[in-house]
C-alpha cells in the first residue's frame, strides 16, 4: 500500500487550522481509529506531556525556530488529546478549556482590557498576584503565596517560583548584596557541618540562595543549569574525541592531562 501525503488526505488550506488538529485527534481516538491512541488516558499521557515540554525548552536553548515550531505542535497534540479524552468522558470540552483561559487572560490584564493603569512590568506582576489572591479568596482557597505551586515541578523551578511569589508580598532582600552575603554565610555553615544530615541541610540552603541569586539576576535557575549541563556534556565529549585522535587512553590520563584537554575543549566548543 502506498502511503498518501497529508496534503492528499486534507486540503492544504486546512492543515494550518487548529480545528483540523482537533478533528484529526478525534478520528484517531474514535472507533476504527488508532488502537494505541484509543487506549490513552490522562494518566498514561502525563510523561508524554512532560517530555514534549522539555523538548520545546531544548529547541529554545538551541535557537532553532523550525524545531521549536515542531515541538510546540507536539505540545498542542497533547492538549488536543487530553481535551478529547475529557470530552469522551463527559468531563469537559476543548471549548471549556478555551473559555476558561481566555476569560482568565482578560480578567488578569485589566490594564489592557479595562481602565487600570500600570507603569511597568513589575506593577503588572503585582496586580497579577493581587488578582490571583482575590480569586483564591472567592473560591475559599488559602491565600498564602506558597500554596498552589505544583509539587511535580523540578526543584529549581519550584524554588524560584516560590521565591518569586513571596518577594511580591514583601519578603525580599533590599538589594542583591544581601543575597551574596547570605550565600557566603551558607557556604561557611556548610563547611562547619559535621554530619551527613547537616551537610544535606546546608547544601539545600545553598541551593535556595543560589536560586535567589538567579532570580535577582533575572535568570531562570532551571535554564541556567540545563544550559550548563549541555556545555559540560559537549566539552566532555570533545575531550574524549581529542584523546582518541591522539591515541590516548582517556580514562588512564593523569588529572592534569585531563584538565589540559578540558581547557582545549572549551576553546573549541565553547
Amino acid at each position: 500500500m502506498i502511503d498518501k501525503q497529508p496534503s492528499q488526505l486534507l486540503p492544504d488550506k486546512d492543515l494550518g487550522d487548529f480545528q483540523t488538529l482537533v478533528e484529526v485527534v478525534a478520528r484517531l481516538r474514535a472507533p476504527g481509529g488508532c488502537p494505541w491512541d484509543r487506549e490513552q488516558t490522562h494518566e498514561s499521557l502525563k510523561r508524554h506531556l512532560l517530555e514534549e515540554c522539555y523538548e520545546a525548552l531544548e529547541a529554545i536553548d538551541q535557537g532553532t525556530p523550525s524545531l521549536l515550531a515542531e515541538e510546540l505542535g507536539d505540545i498542542l497534540v497533547q492538549v488536543a488529546f487530553h481535551a478529547d479524552i475529557a470530552r469522551e468522558a463527559g468531563d469537559f470540552t476543548l471549548a471549556d478549556v478555551l473559555t476558561a483561559i481566555n476569560s482568565k487572560l482578560v480578567r488578569r490584564h485589566p490594564h489592557v482590557f479595562g481602565d487600570t493603569i500600570v507603569s511597568d512590568a513589575r506593577e503588572v506582576e503585582l496586580n497579577w498576584e493581587q488578582l490571583k489572591a482575590a480569586e483564591r479568596a472567592q473560591q475559599g482557597v488559602r491565600k498564602s503565596p506558597v500554596d498552589g505551586i505544583p509539587s511535580a515541578l523540578p526543584a529549581l523551578s519550584y524554588a524560584q517560583l516560590m521565591q518569586d511569589r513571596v518577594a511580591r508580598v514583601g519578603f525580599e532582600w533590599k538589594d542583591v548584596d544581601g543575597v551574596i552575603e547570605k550565600l557566603v554565610e551558607e557556604a561557611v555553615e556548610f563547611r562547619q557541618a559535621t554530619t551527613d544530615a547537616e551537610r544535606v541541610h546546608e547544601l539545600g540552603d545553598l541551593f535556595l540562595v543560589m536560586v535567589n541569586l538567579c532570580r535577582w539576576m533575572d535568570v531562570q535557575a532551571e535554564d541556567a543549569l540545563r544550559q550548563a549541563n549541555g556545555r559540560f556534556r559537549s566539552r566532555y565529549l570533545k575531550m574524549e574525541e581529542l584523546a582518541e585522535q591522539r591515541g590516548l587512553d582517556f580514562e588512564q590520563l593523569a588529572l592534569d592531562d585531563k584538565e589540559a584537554l578540558w581547557q582545549e575543549a572549551k576553546t573549541i566548543v565553547g
